[in-house]
């Protein structure tokens, strides 16, 4: 039987198949844990360090690109709306969205999802020029070699938080802390747990009402932006053909097994505020169920200059061959 050495976040829909519970046929799971699994990305995509891995969507897609020997399932363990992440220094004058234009803006990385999903947002729905924007960033890629000239690095060890709050930069991206269980709040990003509200002395939403524009443009567009999927590295798949469709499965009795305990996601703090926004399955897997998606996050990647034009933008092509209902 073999064994795979499985790095994910901290999901209670993920735990039954770490715990063995609904481990793939012929396979055995053993768990690696990294905390913040941001990390295990690194080691994954520069090492190949384990069999099965959570990454960062965008970053498995410019892996690809780079011929980096990994392949995917359509198992997405994390979702979340972006409206709410853009903050503005108290002092910025930044109402709309359109006075982001020329201004210095943080973002952990330039590749980070958070980053491509809030410029994709920004460009199409609002018709911002985020080439105008210098995007300030305090970590690495996990691909290197895409950034584009109006990123600068931050130099001197101050976090975005403290360059927000000192009015250095005049906005950041809030959605970039280090994933932990779904739902907690985000006390990687050092400017703050959450978003500031508009009352607070301090920074303050560009979008107040973010809850509603973010399932106003879900209805719309069917976008509802990924965080995560799941990476197999290549030579297991070809050595197995079949293991992906059996993972697929695996996940899908996985997110089953938590749902018979809690049906509502009580558990689960934001995914349980999402599945009464959206009116239904929080974290949807397979392709069909998140074509509208998938599209965007390539369409917006290559509009970022993260992958180059002629980059498949076909959703089943990003994929591993396999049996991937909806589930």
């Amino acid at each position: 039987m073999d064994k795979l050495t499985v790095v994910l976040g901290d999901y209670p829909h993920a735990q039954p198949l770490l715990d063995g519970d609904t481990a793939p046929e012929g396979c055995t799971v053993e768990p690696v844990e990294v905390r913040p699994v941001i990390g295990a990305y690194r080691r994954m995509i520069r090492d190949l360090e384990f069999a099965v891995c959570e990454l960062a969507p965008v970053s498995y897609l410019m892996a690809r690109q780079e011929g980096i020997p990994l392949t995917a399932v359509p198992v997405f363990l994390n979702r979340r709306f972006h409206h709410g992440d853009v903050q503005c220094a108290t002092h910025s004058g930044i109402r709309v969205p359109r006075d982001l234009e020329g201004r210095r803006i943080g973002v952990r990385a330039y590749s980070v999802s958070t980053g491509v999903w809030v410029r994709g947002v920004l460009r199409e729905e609002y018709g911002v020029d985020i080439d105008t924007i210098t995007w300030v960033v305090d970590d690495d890629d996990h691909i290197e070699g895409r950034v584009p000239a109006n990123v600068e690095r931050v130099t001197d060890g101050r976090s975005l938080g403290e360059l927000l709050r000192a009015g250095e930069i005049d906005a950041a991206l809030t959605g970039n802390a280090g994933t932990g269980r779904a739902g907690a709040p985000k006390a990687g990003w050092t400017a703050a747990a959450e978003p500031e509200t508009a009352g607070d002395d301090g920074p303050y939403p560009l979008f107040p009402e973010a809850a509603t524009l973010a399932v106003d443009h879900y209805l719309r567009t069917g976008i509802y932006p990924l965080h995560s999927l799941v990476a197999v590295r290549s030579e297991l798949v070809e050595r197995d053909p079949d293991l992906p469709t059996r993972l697929y499965a695996a996940f899908a009795r996985s997110k089953r097994r938590h749902l018979d305990a809690h049906p509502e996601w009580s558990a689960v703090g934001r995914l349980a505020r999402q599945a009464r926004q959206i009116g239904g399955d929080p974290v949807p897997y397979g392709i069909t169920a998140n074509e509208p998606s998938l599209n965007a996050m390539v369409r917006f990647a290559k509009d970022q200059g993260l992958l180059d034009a002629d980059f498949p933008a076909d959703p089943k092509s990003l994929f591993a061959a396999g049996d991937y209902p909806d589930a």
